[in-house]
């Protein structure tokens, strides 16, 4: 079934266009709540910064990477979405004391569902990241070269070797990363989702 985009999904395609104009009109329609929150539960206003920063990172990273099609108003994904990351910051913190005031109408399945995907994922490019960095660096040098360039010819011309030492030598990274995301504890708790 294909879902029909909900009308605040041009909040996501002004993400992946850097649309400065809307970007802009998203900390102006949106912010305040959060950072309403966030400073009502021990935190200050660089905190709330901080947090919608890095959701709209994660966003902008979803919708680039997995085709992420807002079906619910985009206020309360969003809003959710801070709200849950500032929870675990807290958690992070030690800092269990939270004076729950929330404003916002109750929460539907639909929206519920976006924000656990959108965590899901987040998590799931965490773990890539952080196994990404064991590998040593010849293998991460070729594999960011992959990411960006698709023709192995090419990155073979870039890397000074053999396109079919490129293509073994890519073949094996990929298989030591994926090794390594699979025996995480990380991963693990991921496909318990």
């Amino acid at each position: 079934m294909i879902q029909k985009p909900h009308e605040d999904h041009i909040y996501i395609e002004a993400l992946l266009k850097n649309d400065s104009r809307v970007l802009s009109k998203i900390y102006e329609k949106f912010s305040h709540k959060i950072v309403s929150y966030v400073r009502n539960n021990n935190g200050n206003s660089d905190d709330a910064q901080d947090i919608i920063q890095e959701t709209l990172v994660t966003i902008y990273h979803q919708a680039k990477e997995k085709n992420f099609i807002l079906t619910c108003p985009f206020d309360a994904y969003f809003y959710l979405l801070c709200k849950r990351r500032w929870l675990n910051e807290l958690k992070k913190r030690g800092n269990n004391r939270v004076t729950i005031s929330d404003d916002t109408t109750s929460i539907t399945e639909e929206q519920e569902q976006q924000v656990e995907e959108t965590e899901i994922f987040e998590k799931q490019h965490q773990l890539f990241e952080s196994k990404f960095k064991e590998l040593g660096a010849k293998c991460q040098e070729l594999l960011k070269t992959t990411f960006k360039i698709k023709s192995m010819e090419k990155v073979a011309e870039i890397l000074g070797v053999t396109y079919g030492y490129a293509r073994k030598k890519k073949s094996q990274c990929m298989g030591k990363l994926t090794q390594l995301v699979k025996d995480s504890n990380e991963f693990h708790q991921l496909k318990a989702y």
